[in-house]
């Protein structure tokens, strides 16, 4: 299993209506798509008005499956543009378990 682990920088006073658009538009389309939501965080202390999500794929192979099926969709682009100027940066890594990590 890998996980994809994204961190968004939204700009100072969006958080909240930008959870609500993710929550509304995005996730529906995601999880559609076969995508596996793990966790989604909201910082509280250290730097502020990001969110960290992280999503579980069995391959490489099934991530960029998955997101170029996603990326596709109309939805999708409707859902970027109703996001759009909301994020000021994004990370994103892929990792992998440790050996000794717990499974889920």
């Amino acid at each position: 299993m890998i996980a994809d682990v994204r961190t968004y920088t939204l700009v100072p006073r969006k958080l909240n209506q930008y959870l609500k658009l993710v929550e509304q538009y995005a996730i529906p389309i995601m999880l559609a798509h076969g995508m596996v939501l793990d966790r989604y965080f909201i910082s509280k202390i250290g730097p502020l008005n990001q969110v960290v999500h992280i999503w579980n794929y069995d391959s490489l192979a099934e991530l960029e499956r998955i997101r170029n099926a996603r990326d596709a969709d109309p939805k999708w682009s409707e859902y970027l543009a109703k996001t759009e100027g909301f994020v000021l940066s994004q990370e994103n890594k892929i990792m992998e378990d440790a050996s000794f990590s717990p499974k889920h």
